[in-house]
């Protein structure tokens, strides 16, 4: 008897950095996915609608763009959509945000394929998770606050700025730093 071979889940990857796709495309491929691959939203919601992916891997700034736009868009798609959010600048607002909107998970990078895998087949949190002992730093807390203001304003950088009685520039110079690691 012939077995026919089992379908591989589609899996849209969007991410502004071509170099970071190259490599994990190959990466989940071999991890039994079909992928996908955009570098902007409107690429990625094309992909979405003709491919309808079981799962996506999202970066938070696709470009100029938010991945949380992105999530929800995918959502309304389809709501049975796994969805692991990919950052480089975590907080706890975005990380809250995501998960609010659909995503499943919320990993920060650098972020191995074995990681983002486990991550999309994930579906209950952890509750042996370690609470740490040390409260965050204050320069954390300075750009924890920023992020949750500028969520609370839709990303406008403007109005945010206004919210703290910051200049734009000042506001857009402490964003552009990483986040402290702790």
């Amino acid at each position: 008897m012939t077995q026919l071979p089992m379908d591989k889940p589609n899996l849209l990857l969007v991410d502004d950095d071509v170099t970071f796709c190259s490599v994990l495309k190959p990466a989940l491929e071999k991890r039994n996915f079909q992928v996908t691959v955009a570098n902007d939203v409107d690429t990625a919601m094309k992909l979405a609608e003709q491919t309808e992916p079981e799962y996506a891997v999202i970066d938070l700034r696709i470009g100029f763009d938010s991945g949380l736009e992105m999530v929800k868009k995918l959502i309304s798609l389809d709501d049975n959509t796994q969805i692991v959010m990919l950052t480089g600048f975590a907080s706890i607002a975005t990380a809250v945000e995501a998960i609010k909107l659909g995503a499943i998970h919320y990993l920060t990078k650098p972020a191995n394929a074995d990681e983002i895998v486990n991550a999309l087949y994930k579906n209950e949190g952890d509750a042996t998770v370690a609470i740490s002992d040390n409260p965050l730093s204050v320069k954390r807390l300075e750009w924890e606050h920023l992020q949750k203001v500028l969520m609370q304003h839709d990303g406008n950088i403007s109005a945010a700025a206004r919210a703290l009685n910051m200049h734009r520039r000042t506001l857009q110079r402490k964003l552009e730093k990483r986040p402290v690691k702790e």
